[in-house]
């Protein structure tokens, strides 16, 4: 499919992203954070759909600079959004990418037609994070694990964004069921858009954002990994808050469960558009 690729300037700089395909308008937000956005890695789940997607702030093209608050991140949204034309949009958000599409949905109610939320980050306690790290540990390949402790060491209290990708590349086959079969890591991370966005995260989680999630009235799935080294948990425990939310967990798949197990992110959409069309029809 042909893309179109655009850029769109905001009070704190330029948002750059990209958009392919027709019929309703799908946007999609990419984890992390700090990371570089991979939607290409979907297009086998998103025919029939106009899809956006774009490069959060913190890497190029999209600006380098913060500032790295979840506030900020879902007014890129927004803005997105505005310069594409698309007033109410159905959103699929992976790992951070579904906490955000989160915050989205409350700032901006109107906004949002229905969330497909792929194995994200939760909102009890610190959303699995810290659980994610000792998995990801334990599946570490071999030689792996002699490489990781050195970068720990000449990282210190001064990490560089090359030093980061590096540990995280080393991470990456620990994100799916089978990590020997991982795809080859492409993406580059951004440590201050990481350090930054973290703490924001944090400071909704513990200022009690997850009770804000009951305000969230579209079609919700939360599409899991049951071999996700994100406890499945976390998905099923932020599905519970929110009312109209499903759960579907795909067996045999890590943390980008599409990738396993292709297909499943394509059905979660088009049952949210499904239920989301219903929803908005009017009586009689």
């Amino acid at each position: 499919m042909a893309e179109a690729s655009f850029t769109v300037s905001t009070s704190a700089g330029t948002i750059a992203g990209w958009e392919t395909g027709a019929g309703p308008p799908l946007l999609f937000l990419h984890g992390g954070p700090g990371l570089s956005e991979y939607g290409r890695m979907l297009t086998g789940e998103i025919p029939g759909w106009r899809f956006i997607t774009f490069q959060q702030r913190g890497l190029e093209p999209s600006s380098a600079d913060g500032p790295f608050t979840l506030e900020r991140h879902v007014e890129d949204a927004v803005a997105v959004l505005d310069s594409r034309g698309v007033d109410r949009v159905v959103v699929v958000g992976h790992s951070f990418g579904a906490h955000l599409a989160l915050h989205l949905a409350v700032a901006h109610p109107d906004r949002v037609g229905g969330l497909v939320l792929v194995d994200g980050l939760g909102v009890i306690g610190d959303g699995g994070a810290a659980d994610l790290g000792q998995e990801l540990t334990a599946r570490l390949l071999p030689g792996a694990a002699e490489r990781l402790q050195q970068l720990t060491e000449q990282m210190g209290d001064s990490p560089t964004d090359e030093m980061v990708t590096e540990q995280t590349a080393l991470l990456w086959p620990g994100y799916f069921a089978e990590p020997r079969t991982a795809p080859p890591f492409e993406q580059r991370v951004s440590v201050p858009a990481y350090l930054g966005t973290v703490a924001s995260v944090a400071e909704h989680l513990a200022a009690g954002f997850a009770s804000s999630l009951a305000t969230i009235s579209v079609p919700v799935i939360s599409v899991l990994g049951s071999q996700s080294p994100m406890p499945v948990s976390q998905g099923e425990q932020t599905a519970a808050l929110i009312p109209a939310a499903q759960v579907m967990i795909i067996a045999g798949a890590g943390h980008l469960p599409w990738y396993e197990r292709p297909g499943c992110v394509a059905a979660a959409l088009a049952d949210v558009l499904g239920r989301s069309d219903r929803q908005q029809a009017p009586a009689g």
